[in-house]
């Protein structure tokens, strides 16, 4: 199929159609031809689609709001209109093909690069990443790998990267919730270090890396991690007695014990 992105003056049409039309085996440069022939208003469109042999066509229509334009590189296209400079998607496309990391950093490495060239002259407001799987399978909700969005923030893009990395660090976290249903505890327990490294302050993923490394017979790093967790947030000493009962933490009172003990004073466990 292949990836259609509009703006300008939208006509979100370009997006079902474009996917459509590559679906049916028309290649990238086709498929949007075929629909700027059709719209009467294409002087004032700007899109861009690349198919899935990375082939990529782009349109930025003569009425598009200077300073507008678009450039490809190998597989990719970058276009932006109502800029402040005519510098931005150049530097979008320098910046993309530089860029280290996974696709969603690669893009914000892109919209990094943009702003730093004045960016859009309305300012700053909003962000999206969206990034699906190249291969799609027969469970299409799990081949969506990143959709976030920033709405009316102002600073979008710190936001996005905060966003990103969260993302990324539960992303980690559910990987050792599937090792611990199978009761793979070691992988569990390196899954839930790495998320704690990700995001260091969140308590859930601190939590969740205390629980299985208690379970793990690392009693005295989890006690650690406890006494972390519950001072921060006295709302978790309850869940391990929860957690208990249904086989996520060892069904041992002399253990639950332990482990609400380390509460503040007050906090209580017993719920």
């Amino acid at each position: 199929m292949g990836a259609v992105a509009t703006q300008s003056l939208v006509l979100v049409d370009y997006g079902p159609l474009g996917l459509q039309l590559m679906r049916q085996g028309l290649s990238a440069r086709e498929a949007l031809d075929s629909l700027l022939r059709a719209d009467p208003q294409r002087d004032g469109r700007q899109v861009a689609m690349v198919d899935a042999k990375g082939n990529v066509a782009a349109w930025t229509g003569p009425k598009c709001i200077p300073d507008a334009g678009d450039i490809q590189g190998a597989g990719f296209s970058c276009q932006a209109n109502l800029m402040a400079s005519p510098t931005v998607w150049p530097a979008m496309k320098k910046a993309y093909e530089s860029a280290q990391g996974d696709l969603a950093a690669r893009m914000l490495a892109a919209l990094d690069a943009a702003e730093a060239e004045g960016g859009d002259i309305r300012g700053r407001q909003s962000v999206a990443i969206l990034v699906v799987k190249g291969n799609a399978s027969d469970k299409p909700w799990n081949d969506t790998v990143v959709n976030l969005r920033v709405e009316d923030h102002p600073e979008p893009l710190v936001e996005m990267r905060r966003l990103l990395q969260l993302q990324r660090a539960y992303r980690v976290e559910d990987e050792g919730d599937t090792h611990t249903s199978a009761g793979r505890t070691a992988e569990a327990a390196a899954a839930y270090a790495e998320a704690m490294k990700l995001a260091p302050d969140v308590v859930e993923l601190q939590f969740w890396s205390a629980v299985t490394m208690y379970s793990s017979k690392q009693e005295a790093q989890a006690r650690e991690v406890f006494r972390r967790v519950f001072a921060r947030e006295p709302r978790w000493v309850p869940l391990p007695r929860r957690l208990a009962k249904v086989g996520l933490f060892p069904a041992d009172e002399k253990a639950i014990a332990d482990v609400e003990s380390l509460a503040p004073k007050g906090a209580g466990g017993r719920r």
